[in-house]
């Protein structure tokens, strides 16, 4: 078996692998760099220019899991797309979404290659998609003619609407993809249904790596912990910025939220949501009966008041005239998102509060954010420029991710002969990297770099 990683960088960056396995070539995700622009974002195709591919399998629909997709079919026109039934309701938004932001930072950037793709190509390569089941062996086409094929099954992640790991059979080699895998319930979703996985290769993220949970650490202590923080602030008269993801985050938060306020440990108010997370929480209220999540009953367009963030309204938002509630895009805060513009109002006044509730990377302005002491001035983004950090700044632990040692534990259960690291900062990689063979000493561990191919 042949594994290539086609991210352009050693991070959580543009997620893509080409595997060889007995007669059949795949590409598992096709990603774009959410830290990097142009040409230099995108998955190192070339790599593998001279190799078909039978099959492009999504695991989930976030950016930089999918947003090079129509990308790679340039490259591999022949390949057919296959993805979870909920992936396939979803993916065409974060498409569409995703021309609109290129052409917007082709006339911000000057960047000449940007959009990558149109919205009428979209719509003709959407339609050739094909969803399929969770739990269902898929027989893997190829153009040639073969014994057996291979199969592949998508397997109920819990990270977000549609994510699936990805389990590939053949005759005599198995391998599994996490891609993005929470195991714990979360608000809304229910943990990954990954029982009885075995595989001889595992390609594992590693988001979390370099982060211990505190033993007395639990998601209802975080919880508990975020409600008095944010009822602090209002009693204060500030407002409270939340930073999320439109697909996933947002929805989790809004669950939440939902719930505190039907319990009256919140007082109801508007929340200022963002136009594409309000799109996603449509999606997720309308196919509640189809996915495994608690509270199946909850809509939440109506159990709360929803005031969308368009571009007029953003520009006369005043947070600073207290107690507002925003759950807007995006988590990362990058420029011209309605998270960069609040808290460009919000980081030097003391009053307010912006608090995180999920991954940041380090070189994002919420990365930024997130290291700047009280007090003092950072470069927040090139558009803000240089702030000084004054507001109520505090995180809470209410990821998507597995956390690290559930993630070890799972290599366990998977029991393979080689693990391939993957998805997650230097001191993540590294942290798998050591303990792995430390408790699995007969487990090969790998961790390629860009373009490198691992026979494993």
């Amino acid at each position: 078996m042949l594994i290539t990683n086609l991210n352009p960088r050693e991070d959580i960056g543009a997620s893509a692998w080409h595997i060889e396995v007995e007669n059949r070539r795949l590409l598992l995700d096709s990603g774009i760099h959410p830290k990097l622009l142009g040409n230099e974002s995108l998955p190192l195709f070339d790599k593998v220019r001279e190799k078909r591919v039978d099959v492009i399998a999504i695991s989930h629909c976030h950016f930089d899991h999918v947003g090079s997709l129509p990308v790679a079919l340039e490259h591999f026109p022949e390949a057919q797309v296959m993805m979870s039934e909920l992936s396939r309701v979803i993916v065409d938004r974060v498409l569409h979404n995703s021309v609109n932001v290129m052409e917007m930072q082709r006339e911000e950037h000057g960047i000449s290659e940007y959009p990558f793709y149109r919205h009428r190509q979209l719509d003709r390569m959407v339609a050739e998609f094909r969803s399929y089941a969770y739990n269902r062996r898929i027989n893997i086409p190829s153009g040639r003619k073969r014994n057996k094929a291979p199969t592949l099954e998508f397997l109920d992640a819990g990270h977000a609407l549609g994510s699936a790991g990805i389990h590939i059979r053949g005759r005599e080699e198995t391998l599994f993809y996490t891609g993005d895998v929470c195991f714990r319930n979360q608000t809304l979703l229910k943990g990954a249904r990954f029982k009885d996985v075995k595989a001889d290769v595992l390609i594992l993220e590693t988001t979390r790596g370099d982060r211990e949970v505190p033993p007395q650490q639990t998601r209802e202590s975080e919880i508990e912990r975020l409600l008095l923080a944010m009822r602090d602030v209002f009693d204060k008269g500030g407002s409270v910025l939340i930073p999320v993801f439109a697909l996933g985050r947002t929805q989790e938060i809004l669950a939440l939220l939902a719930l505190l306020m039907e319990k009256g440990r919140l007082r109801r108010q508007t929340i200022h949501v963002g136009g594409l997370g309000r799109s996603f929480t449509e999606i997720y209220d309308r196919f509640a009966h189809l996915t495994p999540r608690n509270h199946p009953e909850l809509n939440l367009q109506k159990s709360l008041q929803l005031n969308v963030l368009d571009r007029r309204k953003l520009d006369g938002a005043r947070p600073g005239k207290g107690r507002h509630l925003y759950a807007v895009t995006a988590g990362m805060m990058s420029e011209n998102t309605p998270a960069h513009e609040l808290a460009t109002r919000m980081i030097e006044d003391e009053r307010q509060a912006i608090f995180f509730v999920g991954y940041a990377g380090p070189e994002t302005p919420a990365g930024r954010l997130r290291a700047a002491p009280h007090g003092t001035a950072f470069h927040f983004s090139d558009k803000a420029g240089e702030l000084t950090r004054r507001c109520n700044l505090q995180e809470f632990d209410l990821t998507a991710h597995a956390n690290r040692d559930e993630l070890l534990d799972f290599v366990g259960q998977v029991s393979p002969r080689t693990v391939i690291l993957a998805h997650g900062e230097e001191e993540s990689l590294d942290w798998f990297a050591a303990q792995i063979p430390n408790r699995y000493p007969d487990i090969r561990v790998h961790q390629p770099g860009p373009g490198q191919t691992v026979e494993a």
